[in-house]
């Protein structure tokens, strides 16, 4: 007997609710509120709200996953470990939000909380999606407003060149994804990704094995563009340059994380057969290869270069997304484990980068790397922790970011892929001169200005919240590892009612 829609649990859903009550109340509230009305805590109800989120997300781990709509929407332990990492993310960006964005700099600021929300939900649907027409909602829901936060400063130019940059580049980018799905659906007859596990098989035996490649290939082309590795990674330095600092910080580390839960639940439910058939080692490992090889070499050298520091740290993304892409291209033995660390450790060490940098960029009315010099005399504290997270980003020990590439390495090690195992260490010795050139700014040039340097509660938090996860994170990594290693991540790979998990 079918399920009809009352029968379902959906308390198994309770994180998106509230999510999307907490949207819908705040974009009713700005409708009623006057136009000179200050919103501020339009960002700390914002936070409230992703807090309750990440309660009832972090309740059910250890609990059994649960279908809802015939395998459509999955809550798994995949889905709520990838949940739990973007809504901390997101927490955070509203903690920078609460303080780093004045009223004054943005006249629509009710619509900059709400648009965080919506974007936010977006992401968690494409955690939890099993189905290719709910995945492309999430992935659109996020896209879109990101592409409105990208340029919410409307009345600068660079966030207008940034949102319409973004847009132009990420609707391609979009197209080629719903291209490749409309190949699969015309393969299999099915939008859901376990039938289609399934289907593709019989598809690629019986004639259409191209097909089954050019589909895939034409989503990793998309994707490629979402998680920022080159060769289409053009938009993001102008996107990050032009966006205010917490929409930025957003893209950087809370779009990232949700596109890579979307690309290992695409490629890992509906192609691991080309695993299992040696095809992937054959074809499609080779290409993923090389895109991250090309992200590690291209976001680190032109980083080289770059004297604006969200234009940097924006070149210094498309490295690591070169860095992530070593696993999935491996599938190694440690696929989930090496990425999701690896993830966590750059949302607390990229989240407190951007701290600082807004914490400079408002005091000094321009980003520019020259505004870090003499930082140490002027806030010893905040050049410390900066230090800080520029050592885990270039991989210095004992940092989270030194045991995620280590994680990273050994991936590409133990498959045997010595090539892109040197590049890795090659292009992590190129990134030390530009990461250095902000510290030695920080402790060897003379500031601008003698006065100290004041630094807020809010911002102070999130410093205090990134040493704690950066240094943490190095210090007992093992911890990390064996709490993630001990999630059931392979119950994402089968339908429910199919049985456990083949090896």
């Amino acid at each position: 007997m079918e399920k009809v829609l009352l029968d379902y649990d959906w308390t198994v859903m309770a994180p998106e609710i509230i999510i999307a009550a907490a949207a819908a109340l705040l974009s009713l509230a700005d409708l009623f509120l006057r136009e000179n009305t200050d919103r501020r805590f339009f960002s700390w109800f914002s936070l409230a709200a992703v807090i309750a989120a990440i309660f009832f997300t972090v309740s059910r781990f250890g609990q059994q996953p649960y279908e809802i709509l015939g395998d459509t929407y999955r809550v798994d332990d995949f889905a709520l470990a990838f949940k739990t990492a973007v809504l901390s993310g997101v927490g955070l960006v509203f903690l920078l939000s609460a303080w780093g964005v004045r009223q004054e700099e943005i006249r629509f600021r009710g619509e900059y909380d709400y648009l965080l929300l919506a974007a936010a939900l977006g992401a968690m649907i494409m955690t939890s999606s099993a189905d290719l027409i709910t995945l492309f909602v999430g992935l659109e829901l996020l896209s879109i407003s990101s592409y409105i936060l990208a340029g919410i400063h409307r009345e600068r130019y660079a966030s207008n060149e940034a949102a319409w940059k973004y847009v132009v580049q990420g609707g391609v980018a979009s197209a080629f994804i719903l291209y490749g799905m409309s190949f699969v659906y015309g393969l299999t007859g099915s939008t859901n990704l376990y039938t289609i596990q399934q289907r593709l098989v019989e598809a690629y035996q019986t004639g259409y094995d191209a097909f089954v490649l050019l589909s895939l290939f034409l989503m990793l082309l998309g994707f490629g563009f979402k998680i920022a590795s080159a060769p289409f990674h053009m938009w993001v330095p102008d996107v990050y340059q032009g966006a205010p600092t917490p929409v930025t910080s957003f893209l950087a580390v809370v779009s990232k994380t949700a596109a890579f839960a979307l690309v290992l639940r695409i490629v890992l439910v509906g192609y691991i057969f080309l695993y299992q058939m040696q095809i992937w080692q054959q074809v499609v490992e080779p290409v993923l290869l090389v895109l991250a090889g090309l992200s590690m070499v291209i976001g680190n050298t032109a980083a080289l270069h770059q004297t604006d520091t969200k234009r940097l740290l924006a070149y210094s993304s498309v490295a690591h997304a070169g860095y992530l892409l070593v696993p999935l291209s491996t599938l190694g033995a440690v696929l989930f484990e090496s990425t999701f660390y690896y993830l966590i450790a750059y949302l607390v060490m990229t989240m407190g980068a951007f701290t600082v940098a807004a914490l400079l960029e408002r005091e000094a009315g321009h980003g520019n790397i020259s505004g870090f010099a003499g930082l140490s005399r002027r806030s010893p504290g905040t050049a410390a922790a900066m230090t800080v997270f520029l050592l885990s980003l270039a991989g210095i020990p004992v940092t989270a970011g030194f045991f995620g590439k280590f994680y990273i390495l050994m991936n590409a090690l133990s498959t045997q892929h010595f090539w892109i195992a040197g590049i890795m260490v090659g292009t992590t010795v190129i990134s030390y001169y530009y990461y250095f050139g902000i510290i030695r700014q920080m402790y060897f040039r003379p500031p601008a200005s003698k006065d100290r340097m004041r630094v807020p509660m809010v911002p102070a938090l999130l410093l205090v919240i990134g040493i704690l996860g950066t240094v943490g994170l190095g210090v007992v990594p093992e911890w990390a590892v064996h709490w993630i290693g001990d999630l059931q991540w392979m119950s994402a790979l089968t339908p429910l009612n199919a049985g456990p998990p083949g090896p």
